[in-house]
């Protein structure tokens, strides 16, 4: 998020970015007549009209201006290796495994990856890793050992630990603050 403008402007042009659209109206409509089911559906179209805005925007980017997330999920080599990342943080990923999904040598991969994401693949592995964990604390009863676990650690004095370098908590602390709430 922190590479995103400040401001995203969007081309109204008729018939650009449909599913944008679509996605407003629905959220309009549940709105303005708010039924059973609404207080679901509502955060929902709210999550789903974020990623549509940034895909359009991301789409409307010109090549040779895209940075960042834009640039990183353009790239043919980049985007293998962050898909294989989001969908099993546990995996016990290597820069050498991850550059195997980009097909690309590990120095290539490396350079490439941390000059279009920002980071080095294993500092974004264990960001993510923490991220993932956050969403499980949050929104699961799981116990600290399966967050561990499907946060890709194998200890859960190694994930707590690293939790708290991210999170400056414990993970059971963070667990019972958010809740709190």
């Amino acid at each position: 998020m922190r590479q995103l403008p400040e401001i995203i402007h969007l081309s109204t042009r008729h018939g650009r970015h449909s599913e944008l659209c679509s996605a407003v109206q629905l959220l309009g409509s549940e709105l303005e007549n708010p039924r059973i089911g609404s207080a679901g559906i509502v955060p929902a179209l709210i999550d789903s009209l974020l990623l549509y805005i940034l895909r359009a925007w991301i789409e409307e980017q010109p090549p040779t201006e895209a940075r960042g997330w834009a640039a990183a999920l353009s790239d043919s080599a980049v985007v293998p290796a962050l898909a294989a990342v989001h969908e099993d943080p546990a995996a016990p990923w290597t820069v050498e495994s991850l550059a195997g999904r980009a097909g690309l040598s590990r120095a290539a991969f490396a350079r490439r990856f941390t000059a279009l994401v920002g980071e080095p693949p294993m500092a974004y592995l264990t960001r993510w890793r923490m991220t993932t964990a956050a969403r499980l604390l949050r929104e699961s009863d799981a116990p600290l050992t399966t967050v561990a676990a499907r946060s890709g650690y194998g200890s859960e004095y190694a994930f707590a630990k690293a939790f708290k370098r991210e999170y400056g908590q414990a993970p059971g602390g963070y667990r019972r603050d958010v809740r709190a709430v």
